[in-house]
């Protein structure tokens, strides 16, 4: 093989191996940003759910260990 052809190669060969690089950045951009968008809807979801455990608490001790049923007759 002649140098031109082997120098031909080589050029190809590195640029097959630095589109796979770009395709694995952009897949790694991708795979961060959805990880992201997960970790804010749990994050949000937690914060929700803690919310209504504090008022579901806070109405427990106003009406009693039992909650809706106390000081009500039921």
């Amino acid at each position: 093989m002649n140098l031109v052809a082997q120098v031909a190669m080589a050029a190809a060969e590195t640029e097959h191996h630095g589109n796979i690089a770009a395709e694995t950045v952009i897949f790694g951009i991708i795979a961060a940003a959805v990880f992201a968008a997960l970790a804010l809807v749990t994050l949000s979801y937690k914060n929700v759910a803690n919310r209504h455990s504090a008022k579901a608490e806070a109405y427990a001790q106003r009406h009693g260990k039992d909650g809706h049923k106390a000081g009500h007759g039921h």
